[in-house]
């Protein structure tokens, strides 16, 4: 098992950002709640411009000599910020962002391929991106507005049923059928085939969807 989990988001009241202060604060809370002694991956949530970014790679520095985390990524950020983040940890000798988690599926390409999965390739970094099912459109259980009220996550999928929506989901179907396999695990398939892909993070809601994934890692 890989503990991953992040620090940025705002989770109350003067608790969001990634001052060193706060990140030594966080950690020590989700140590608590996830009830462990370190951390595999630590991410930061959202960038966060009014921290200095050595700042927060010094807490970084920190806590990985402490033991209390092992590996630091990045979510949220844009390739300019993530750029400097290497830079800098490269020139002070300070830990560098090992993962990044972008949005990136089938339908959500060019955010990724334009912007980032050079950077990802240049500086070796994995990628762990997020809605990889596009928030299971890609499963092919969506087809029609009569067909969101399926889960609850249907609402965020209306903005996939569009032409282009379809013609991917048209070629889905086709694979599938080719390889008798699931539009979810072709989709799925599709990601863990790109060289800069590491992990694709996609979510489950029954215990048949869990089998049907695990297919992909015999």
């Amino acid at each position: 098992m890989v503990i991953a989990t992040k620090v940025g988001a705002p989770m109350g009241p003067d608790k969001k950002g990634l001052s060193k202060k706060y990140i030594f604060q966080a950690v020590e809370d989700s140590l608590r709640r996830l009830k462990t002694d370190y951390i595999d991956l630590y991410q930061s949530h959202y960038d966060d411009p009014e921290t200095p970014i050595q700042e927060t790679l010094e807490a970084y520095n920190q806590l990985i000599k402490e033991g209390k985390v092992r590996w630091i990524g990045a979510s949220n950020i844009t390739p300019e910020r993530l750029t400097e983040s290497l830079e800098i940890a490269k020139k002070l000798n300070l830990p560098k962002y090992q993962t990044l988690q972008p949005e990136y599926n089938l339908y959500q390409r060019e955010g990724y391929e334009k912007n980032f999965e050079q950077i990802v390739l240049d500086n070796d970094l994995g990628t762990i991106n997020y809605y990889a099912l596009a928030s299971g459109f890609l499963t092919g259980k969506y087809r029609s507005e009569q067909d969101l009220n399926k889960s609850q996550r249907g609402g965020a999928v209306k903005n996939y049923l569009n032409e282009r929506g379809f013609k991917i989901l048209k070629a889905l179907d086709d694979v599938s059928e080719q390889y008798s396999a699931d539009q979810a695990s072709i989709a799925l398939a599709w990601l863990i085939a790109r060289p800069s892909i590491t992990a694709p993070i996609a979510s489950v809601t029954s215990l048949d969807q869990l089998e049907d994934l695990k297919k992909l890692h015999p």
